[in-house]
């Protein structure tokens, strides 16, 4: 096989495997998974079992992109917390064995739906799903950073501020045109950014019911994908990362809820889901949420951004959908200001 970001040198991931994964036995099959596009992801198969391996892209990146040993740290650390994730089981920093760092974990036997609508499925596992989901994100933001040893995992000072300076210098990094509105949207909220509340959690970053698995026969989750983007940081940027989907129309280019007859279907309104988490954090009510919602569009603008640079540059891990994700960046970036107008 070629030595690429699409592909694996599946003798040097065996060798490698053989003599560092304890109980590993081959003969070794993988196959790419079409989902994500920063970090390609692949299934390795054996005949006693399976594993997921996730990679770093090859090609020039992006200062602090794609780290996959910090996915690694913080899955690492959460297991046996009340948040799930996957076994974690070998980080490879050297890129000599395949062409970038690897790590590999478990494979998540269970369901993962595409977006909230979950079409096919009944009210009741609709709501059950999405409650769960509610809950484990509580959890989230509840785990003691100290006691599992993630306390220096991002650094101190105002989350949103470190935040929107990043995105906006890895914006200009990735910028391929001029796109007014996201020039708008960037001035907007460096004016806006909130005073420090004294919340400081695990976040995740891109917390979506797409980047979670759930157990074949219940709503239970049995673990959260994709920790590329995780840091300590204030919670309510997952929070509204989770109601900026939603507010995308619905479809397999949006995977939102624009437009949907919620109650018809079991989903709770945006209103409902913020007070039940609320309700499991303690917390009475959420000023200002106008401007982490705007955050969040703001962020996935610049996401996609990247995502569309790698593409044009050929580092895509699935280019005819990158090229397609890029067309929104203008989208995002309305959508954005509108939110921080609505306050």
């Amino acid at each position: 096989m070629t030595n690429s970001s699409l592909t694996l040198d599946l003798d040097a991931v065996d060798a490698y495997l053989r003599a560092n994964l304890p109980g590993y036995e081959g003969p070794l099959e993988a196959k790419k998974f079409n989902v994500g596009q920063s970090n390609p992801t692949f299934l390795l198969t054996t005949p006693a079992r399976k594993y997921v391996l996730r990679r770093k892209p090859m090609g020039v990146l992006l200062k602090s992109a794609h780290a996959v040993d910090r996915e690694y740290r913080v899955q690492k650390a959460l297991q046996g917390s009340k948040v799930p994730v996957a076994k974690m089981h070998l980080l490879c920093e050297d890129d000599s064995v395949i062409g970038s760092a690897f790590y590999v974990m478990d494979f998540l036997d269970g369901r993962n739906f595409a977006d909230p609508l979950m079409e096919g499925e009944q009210n009741a596992t609709r709501s059950a799903v999405i409650d769960e989901m509610n809950r484990v994100l509580a959890e989230m933001h509840m785990v003691d950073i100290d006691a599992v040893g993630l306390a220096d995992y991002g650094p101190e000072g105002n989350y949103f501020e470190r935040q929107v300076g990043r995105w906006s210098k890895q914006y200009r990094a990735s910028e391929t045109e001029v796109v007014p509105a996201m020039d708008k949207l960037i001035e907007a909220l460096s004016a806006a950014i909130p005073a420090e509340d004294g919340q400081r959690t695990l976040v995740h970053g891109d917390y979506r019911i797409d980047n979670m698995i759930f157990a074949k026969d219940s709503a239970q989750c049995i673990g959260i994908l994709d920790w590329e983007l995780s840091t300590i940081g204030h919670p309510y940027a997952d929070l509204a990362a989770v109601i900026m989907q939603w507010q995308m129309p619905p479809g397999t280019e949006g995977r939102g809820l624009a437009g949907v007859d919620r109650a018809a279907l079991g989903l709770p309104t945006d209103e409902e889901f913020i007070a039940k988490y609320c309700e499991r954090r303690g917390l009475e009510k959420i000023d200002n949420f106008g401007f982490y919602l705007a955050f969040c569009f703001f962020r996935m603008a610049g996401i996609i951004q990247g995502v569309l640079k790698r593409a044009i540059d050929g580092n895509a891990s699935n280019p005819e959908r990158a090229m397609k994700l890029g067309r929104y960046v203008p989208m995002f970036a309305e959508h954005g200001l509108a939110a921080l107008e609505r306050g």
